[in-house]
């Protein structure tokens, strides 16, 4: 019993941890992937189940080390796709979010980086901006006293701090693009960002979208809101 629990605790720690790995590798499909991780749970929930049958009925065998750190390897086996179920139905299923819904920024250098993404460069319209503003009212356009040559420098140091792997940066427009890729899966997200000046202020607009994937996760707009507290402090530093 001690064997059996102590492997099928394996088995599904490693249908959780190794998904998305094989997935960035491109050895896996990202629909096996997913597939492997809900298996992870099933076979996390199977491991528990025997753990507290083995703690009942064979309390006086158990080997409590080995039986302990099976049980946290089948925990987290079940916790961690559930936490993404979880998260999934708390967020829109949207994976294009921006502090502009009138006028996005628009990627220039990304766009033929993204020539085989499922989901395409352009905005998706009035229905994702409609699930933001309900979902992310806070995220809209920034306003900054500094001159825009600042801002634009302190951002575009925000883009390299944050470890974003920079596409393009003109300072004469005020664009600055780049690509995010995710620990887990290795997912690439990509940022475009506006800097200009309007009625004497510095105005800036972020738009954050994914590639793959009907629903980030509200993945995109954490990356908007870690943008501009790390901006924020940049423009401190600096001033």
């Amino acid at each position: 019993m001690k064997t059996l629990v102590s492997l099928i605790s394996l088995v599904a720690i490693l249908l959780v941890a190794l998904p998305g790995q094989l997935y960035k590798s491109g050895i896996l499909e990202l629909g096996t992937a997913f597939g492997a991780l809900r298996w992870g749970v099933y076979v996390g929930g199977a491991a528990v189940l025997l753990i507290l049958i083995q703690l009942i009925f064979m309390r006086k065998t158990t080997a409590w080390l080995s039986t302990g750190v099976a049980l946290i390897l089948a925990l987290i086996a079940v916790a961690m796709p559930i936490s993404l179920m979880v998260k999934a139905q708390s967020v829109p299923r949207i994976h294009d979010i921006s502090t502009d819904l009138v006028n996005p920024p628009k990627f220039e250098a990304i766009v033929p980086l993204r020539k085989d993404a499922p989901n395409p460069v352009a905005y998706p319209g009035e229905e994702t901006a409609d699930q933001q503003r309900q979902a992310y009212p806070e995220l809209v356009t920034q306003q900054y006293a500094q001159p825009v040559d600042q801002v634009f420098d302190a951002a575009l140091a925000t883009v390299h701090n944050l470890g974003w792997e920079l596409a393009n940066a003109d300072k004469t427009l005020g664009l600055i693009e780049a690509t995010h890729t995710t620990a887990w899966f290795g997912f690439k997200d990509d940022v475009v960002i506006r800097i200009e000046e309007k009625d004497q202020v510095s105005v800036l607009d972020i738009r954050s979208k994914s590639r793959v994937g009907q629903s980030d996760l509200g993945k995109n707009a954490e990356r908007i809101h870690e943008f501009m507290d790390n901006l924020k402090s940049n423009l401190v530093t600096k001033g």
